[in-house]
């Protein structure tokens, strides 16, 4: 690897405290950019705005592999950042003295409704996963404490038995940045969690798979897409028990801010964007509890 590349990467995993899926995806694209410099007899140093712009034009139709479609805007904007990431360091580094991927601009990514669950769809979901036995016990608990807790799936499997406390249902949580909170789940997810307890040793790792080490995100994603489709719901990923988790939240009365701590988000712009899904509870609440709610105003 790229020496620029190597030290970057050991900054963005050590002082930005980036998740390894992240770190995979950013050091891949910037390691494309650098092989298409290579053939134009450039380098990451000597690279201009047109060159970073010739790249992204010709990534955006698949590269070597052309497509008849266009890579996703979001697929874009995911390659635009981390090249801007990359070129930033390197001007704080001292390595350039501009940065050629300053001008560069995201393309504008339509706003996407969270999608998330009702109730009773949340419920027979982490209630009846898919497979029997020690499976069972594992992707309950699982599937209870992403949705009671609303953390995320990489944390999730990221967990140690130690970092479960059952009597007081709380779950100590490394999330993004390396920042660690404390957060609570119900008493469904204490019973399931207690159940899978019991199933394997009292150190380690809390999820397991079928080889008793860590259970992966991408299982931990099947294992969600499963539970879903065992109950007639298709397409179902994690981040649907999280958003399900904080609009449950806010339609209980819970405070913004709360929720803000619960699931980890560094601005609270982030999380109101579950305000909006529950207008109708909203509604609903100012109906029953205003003065000028109730009846019509006369002249």
């Amino acid at each position: 690897m790229n020496r620029d590349l190597q030290r970057w990467e050991d900054y963005l995993r050590a002082e930005r405290g980036a998740s390894p899926h992240t770190l995979r995806a950013y050091i891949r694209n910037v390691e494309g950019l650098s092989l298409f410099l290579e053939k134009r007899d450039k380098t990451l140093r000597t690279s201009t705005l047109h060159d970073l712009r010739s790249w992204l034009s010709w990534a955006r139709l698949g590269g070597e592999k052309r497509k008849k479609t266009a890579l996703a805007p979001a697929t874009m904007a995911r390659k635009i950042a981390a090249i801007r990431s990359f070129y930033k360091w390197t001007q704080r580094e001292g390595i350039l003295d501009i940065n050629p991927a300053a001008r560069l601009q995201r393309p504008r990514l339509p706003k996407k409704t969270p999608r998330f669950l009702d109730v009773s769809e949340a419920a027979i979901v982490v209630e009846q996963p898919s497979q029997g036995g020690w499976y069972l016990a594992r992707n309950r608990a699982l599937l209870e404490l992403m949705y009671g807790s609303g953390i995320r799936v990489s944390e999730a499997v990221q967990l140690d038995v130690h970092n479960i406390d059952v009597s007081e249902r709380l779950v100590r949580v490394m999330g993004k940045g390396k920042k660690e909170r404390i957060v609570p789940f119900g008493p469904p997810a204490a019973d399931a969690l207690g159940h899978w307890l019991e199933q394997i040793p009292n150190n380690g790792p809390l999820f397991l798979n079928r080889h008793y080490t860590r259970l992966s995100s991408r299982s931990a994603w099947k294992i969600v897409r499963d539970a879903g489709a065992t109950n007639g719901i298709s397409g179902l990923h994690p981040h649907a028990l999280r958003h399900s988790c904080a609009t449950h939240l806010l339609g209980s009365g819970a405070d913004l801010r709360a929720i803000q701590e619960q699931l980890g988000h560094a601005s609270l712009s982030t999380t109101q964007r579950y305000t909006h899904v529950d207008a109708a509870h909203l509604l609903s609440v100012y109906r029953s509890a205003h003065p000028r709610a109730g009846s019509e105003e006369k002249d």
